[in-house]
């Protein structure tokens, strides 16, 4: 069992940076790819990024490409989203997940065995 625990949300104007972190317990931290998602009312979840075991190799959705990056620090067994130049659209509630089969980028929600309970980001224009 993996405990997931998202924050650093808040509310934050165009423009402006936030980052979030995930902090783990339970399970080795580090045999878990991570990802974070996001979602926004009436829309689907989003996968917006994604971080390998060693953190070696990330991924980060073209809608947020350049302006967010995830990172990870197994020895505080903590992920990472560091978000700048937020946009109005990027309000959502936004998840970390850990995928114990270290799949590859695009993978189903349901490839995820542990969520957190989600952290709210809300941009104002």
């Amino acid at each position: 069992q993996v405990q997931l625990v998202e924050s650093g949300g808040g509310l934050v104007q165009a423009g402006g940076s936030l980052r979030l972190s995930c902090a783990a317990s339970g399970r080795t931290f580090s045999n878990y790819a991570m990802g974070w998602f996001r979602q926004a009312p009436g829309k689907e979840r989003e996968n917006v990024a994604k971080i390998s075991r060693s953190g070696g190799t990330t991924y980060t959705a073209d809608s947020v490409k350049g302006r967010f990056t995830i990172t990870r620090d197994n020895a505080k067994n903590t992920v990472y989203l560091q978000m700048h130049s937020l946009k109005p659209e990027d309000t959502a509630v936004y998840y970390c997940a850990a995928d114990r089969r270290a799949t590859g980028w695009g993978t189903p929600e349901r490839t995820y065995d542990y969520w957190g309970q989600g952290t709210q980001v809300t941009v104002s224009s």
